[in-house]
């Protein structure tokens, strides 16, 4: 596996997701200071900006899982589940390069989540 690929990808991302989540943050912001003092319009700018936060936050979450994966690169646990330690296989990586799971423990964590959501009616 070539390690330096993957994390030259997760360095690319982190950078361009860091940056994402300046301007998202930065729009709402501006949602708040531009808006008229008019009550609709005020409104309007709220829910705006509430959606460009939401967006922020969910950016910075995915930001966080890349430099949790450049800090497994770093530790040399990169391409390893966390769960088992077995090697997280290259095509998992190539699509989801913050992975921290082989596909059998990831099917796994999926299935104990749907069966501890309860009963469906």
């Amino acid at each position: 596996m070539d390690i330096q690929h993957y994390k030259q990808r997760l360095i690319d991302l982190e950078k361009s997701l860091a940056a994402r989540v300046g301007r998202e943050a930065g729009y709402g912001r501006e949602q708040f200071i531009d808006s008229a003092h008019d009550l609709g319009d005020a409104s309007v700018a709220g829910e705006t900006a509430s959606e460009e936060f939401t967006e922020a936050e969910h950016t910075g979450a995915v930001l966080q899982q890349v430099r949790e994966a450049l800090g497994r690169v770093a530790a040399g646990t990169f391409g390893r589940c966390v769960v088992d330690g077995e090697p997280i296989e290259e095509r998992r990586l190539e699509a989801v390069p913050t992975a921290r799971y082989d596909a059998a423990c990831q099917t796994e964590i999926e299935n104990a989540k749907g069966n501890s959501a309860g009963p469906s009616l």
